[in-house]
């Protein structure tokens, strides 16, 4: 079953809405992530369960939804390479890289340079699929053209 209709037009989601959808569900991560920390106190478990939430919520809203929040937002969707939703697999292997920035100490560092990889590759692509969703088996993102004005 697709994630977006037949009647709409499919394009290719550019890596600046991406970066905005990201970013709003970065406000909703940060806002779990410090209650978590308030609740269980900000030490290694934290960090586990923190950091286990941000790839589930991440992977299984784009494989069960088709988008998080954010790109549910923004009209965006993550299709699989068959043009539906990706599968569980497909989207785990997609936002495997989210795990990088869990590292203590580099953590920040490999993801910022994750991220400009991830960048350039989409930007480099006619389709916008970044090195992530070649890792995944050729998923990609679109905008919603009902979204696009």
């Amino acid at each position: 079953m697709s994630a977006v209709s037949s009647a709409d037009a499919l394009i290719p989601a550019e890596f600046p809405v991406r970066l905005l959808a990201r970013g709003l569900d970065v406000l909703v991560l940060a806002a779990v992530d410090v209650g978590l920390g308030r609740l269980m106190g900000y030490g290694f478990d934290w960090l586990l369960v923190g950091s286990a939430f941000v790839f589930l919520y991440f992977s299984l809203l784009d494989a069960w939804a088709g988008a998080t929040l954010g790109k549910f937002a923004l009209g965006l969707r993550v299709l699989g390479p068959d043009g539906g939703r990706p599968t569980v697999r497909q989207s785990l292997r997609r936002e495997a890289f989210t795990l990088i920035g869990s590292i203590p100490f580099v953590g920040p560092l490999l993801a910022l340079a994750a991220w400009i990889v991830i960048a350039r590759t989409i930007r480099a692509s006619p389709l916008r699929q970044g090195n992530h969703d070649a890792f995944a088996g050729g998923t990609r993102v679109v905008q919603v053209a009902r979204f696009v004005q």
